[in-house]
């Protein structure tokens, strides 16, 4: 066993030989030098903290004011954006408050936001403001209840229900007119489908005295 032993030992060196071997090596100008180079190269791809990609706010709002561009060459932010993209909460709309919303701007930054009403359900639309804002073919119907005009397929002033009287029940359509108007929200057609994914349902529109 002793024999054996000591023949283990004398082929594996411990690790104060590789210790002694590295230290030598270390001993040559050529070899410190080539250390330096690879750890330069290697730097580069070590992972960064957070705080680099991060600036501070100060930083950023300074970029802001002489740069449009949100990244830099480095991948870091080095901008903000000049303002919040618009967000629409879900809430109950009456005809008066649904008016606002028309895409004229008349009405400060809601002005600009663009809605409409289908069959009690209020839909956001500012996506496609050159359909459905001013001078659009559908503009009749921003900020309005456009059940009655999709239902006939028609455009026209005589479609929209003055905003002093109660939502329109649609009693008079047509079992054809009906149909029309409720695929307009169900997923039962392709317009629906292309209407559902392009726009999104911000809330329902309600009669005078029930909105929030």
């Amino acid at each position: 066993m002793g024999l054996f032993g000591g023949a283990a030992a004398k082929a594996s060196p411990s690790w104060i030989d590789w210790a002694i071997h590295i230290l030598q090596g270390f001993s040559n100008p050529l070899n410190i030098l080539l250390l330096l180079v690879l750890l330069y190269l290697l730097y580069p791809l070590l992972p960064r903290p957070l705080s680099h990609y991060t600036p501070t706010l100060s930083q950023a709002r300074q970029t802001s004011s002489t740069s449009n561009t949100s990244l830099n060459s480095n991948g870091s932010y080095n901008s903000l954006p000049s303002k919040h993209a618009p967000a629409s909460l879900w809430r109950r709309y009456t005809p008066r408050t649904l008016a606002v919303y028309d895409g004229t701007g008349a009405n400060g930054e809601e002005g600009e936001t663009i809605l409409l009403a289908i069959e009690g359900q209020v839909f956001d639309v500012t996506k496609g403001a050159n359909f459905y804002g001013p001078g659009g073919p559908y503009g009749n119907f921003a900020g309005r209840d456009a059940s009655r005009g999709m239902a006939k397929q028609s455009f026209a002033l005589e479609m929209l229900t003055p905003l002093d009287q109660p939502l329109d029940k649609l009693d008079d359509l047509t079992p054809a007119e009906v149909e029309t108007v409720l695929t307009q929200i169900t997923s039962s057609s392709w317009f629906a489908r292309h209407f559902s994914n392009k726009y999104f349902v911000c809330g329902e529109l309600v009669n005078e005295g029930e909105g929030d």
